[in-house]
This record gives structure tokens, C-alpha cells and sequence, in this order.
């Protein structure tokens, strides 16, 4: 890195909890800038990080993008600490299933992820606030939140991690019963697992969500009635197209949810506890994210 004050400040912002833990990502970022005429700072997470915490250290170091190298939850944090910044965000994916990169279609390759910080485009998306959680992808309650919860337990990461937990809660979670309010008016209904949905698909590819798009003033309210391996499949390899009969969508710009009994509730893979009440509001153009240029 080139030390000066008229060379930009790129900040990256690194979960070594996230992904590969043998990564060397203070040498590979040092070496890819250091004949680049851009100052590249790392700062890796604390276990615990405070946000008020990441807010000082982004003002101190005052960058021209700031880069979230992990998943989901990582860009989730980092998102939150950019808003009203106008500050672009980049990611580097390094977390486990790194659903927000691929909703973008940022790279994995290392090469390809570091060209799009440096010459990408600079596009406004939406985030959702759900129960005072900023949610920069997918949230649920039901079903997946109940195997993430168990995800979390068993400590295996990667899609068979997923798979076996999946295959775990599939003879434990019970039905939800939800009422739900949005712009499309009141309904009741029986689920296995309800999505407000951010982004299109899950970080292993399953498009929950084909009418999802980040730049509208509305997210979606997804209702799985029914929990379907076969279902999952074709949603993940045949096409984008739900079954009627199985899953419901509606288009909202907020919601209030509210369940007979406790339920499991996760924010873009992170596992929040139980809860008998969502509520969920739009924040359009809330940040600036970097992507391919095209």
C-alpha cells in the first residue's frame, strides 16, 4: 500500500470467523494494492463487535468504500454501519454460503472479487427492518430458522451441514399459525416457515423469491404451506416458478405478523431466538453496494 493524502483509503472489514479460518487476508489484500496507488487498511472484527464500535472506526479512517470480507452476517453489520453514509459497499464473500454476493453476482475468485472493489458499478439497493433488525437479504421464521438454530449448534459448515440439519428439524418443527397485515390487505394462514424476502434465493441457490429485485420500494412476504424436498429441488435446479398449492407471495412495503405461539426467527443466517410478532418495513436506496460493471 502506498502511504500519501491524496491516495483513497480502502477499508476492509474481515470476520476471520467466517469460511476458510487459514486464510492469510492481511497478506493477500496488502499484497494485491501494494504497488497500487490506493492505501488498503484492514481491520479485522472483534468477536464481539459493538456497531457504535465499527461507526467510529469507518469515520476515523474516513475510506472511499468499505469492503465486507465474510457472509451474510458479516455484510449485514457492515451494511448497518453504512447507512445515511453514502459510503458504496463492497464484498468480498468468504463466509459459508455468502447468499448476498451471489443475489449481486459478485465472485468468489479472489482475483474477480478484488477487481469489482476496485473498478466496479456503484448501485442503490433497499434493505428491510424487521423487529428493529436490519436485514440486507432474507429473514424467516418457521422452518429454516429452526434449522439454522440447529446449523449453529452442530458447528458444520457448507451445504451438507445445512443438509443434515435440514433433515434433523424436518421431524421436530410443527405448523405455524399466522396472521398477517401488508399492503395487500389481512390474512390468516397455516405455514410450515413464512420468508420476508430481500433478495431471490438462498445462499445454496433455492429461489425463494423470483419476483425479488433490490432497487423497487417494496420486499416480498413469502408463505411455505408446506415443506417439500421435491419442491426444493426444482426451485433450486429446474426452474423459478412456485407451486400455487405449496407457497404464497405477496408484495408489500411493511408488514406486522403475528403468531399464536413462539416461534424461531432468523436475519440473513444468524438465529435470533423465538418470537410471536414480526414487523417489517421497507428502507429504499438505504446503501450503495458495488457490482460487476457492465
Amino acid at each position: 500500500m502506498l502511504p500519501g493524502n491524496d491516495v483513497p483509503n480502502l477499508l476492509f472489514i474481515i470476520n476471520a470467523a467466517s469460511g476458510n479460518n487459514d486464510t492469510d487476508w492481511d497478506g493477500m489484500i496488502s499484497s494485491h494494492f501494494s504497488y497500487k496507488p490506493i492505501n488498503a487498511i484492514v481491520y479485522f472484527l472483534p468477536e464481539k463487535c459493538d456497531l457504535q464500535e465499527l461507526k467510529k472506526k469507518i469515520a476515523e479512517v474516513n475510506p472511499e468504500k468499505v469492503i465486507a470480507v465474510g457472509g451474510d452476517g458479516t455484510v449485514k453489520l457492515v451494511a448497518e454501519a453504512l447507512i445515511e453514509t453514502g459510503i458504496p459497499l463492497g464484498i468480498f464473500p468468504a463466509g459459508s454460503a455468502n447468499g448476498m454476493a451471489k443475489e449481486l453476482d459478485i465472485p468468489v475468485d479472489p482475483i474477480k472479487a478484488f477487481d469489482v472493489i476496485e473498478h466496479g458499478t456503484i448501485k442503490k439497493i433497499h434493505l428491510v427492518k424487521v423487529n428493529d433488525e436490519i436485514c440486507i437479504h432474507l429473514s424467516d421464521i418457521g422452518f429454516n430458522a429452526f434449522v439454522v438454530k440447529k446449523f449453529e449448534e452442530e458447528n458444520i459448515r457448507g451445504m451438507w451441514g445445512y443438509i443434515k440439519s435440514a433433515w434433523g428439524v424436518l421431524w421436530q418443527y410443527n405448523r405455524i399459525e399466522v396472521q398477517i397485515r401488508s399492503d395487500e390487505g389481512y390474512i390468516k394462514r397455516d405455514a410450515a416457515m413464512v420468508v420476508i424476502a430481500n433478495g431471490t434465493r438462498y445462499g445454496n441457490g433455492v429461489v425463494i423469491n423470483p419476483l425479488g429485485t433490490l432497487q423497487d420500494h417494496l420486499f416480498e412476504v413469502v408463505i411455505i404451506r408446506k415443506i417439500s424436498f421435491s419442491e426444493i429441488f426444482k426451485m433450486r435446479f429446474l426452474s423459478n416458478r412456485l407451486n400455487e398449492k405449496k407457497t404464497e407471495l405477496l408484495q408489500t412495503s411493511s408488514l406486522v405478523l403475528s403468531s399464536k405461539r413462539y416461534v424461531h426467527f432468523q436475519v440473513d443466517g444468524e438465529y435470533l431466538g423465538k418470537t410471536k410478532k414480526l414487523v417489517a418495513e421497507i428502507i429504499p436506496e438505504a446503501i450503495s453496494v458495488l457490482v460487476p460493471a457492465r
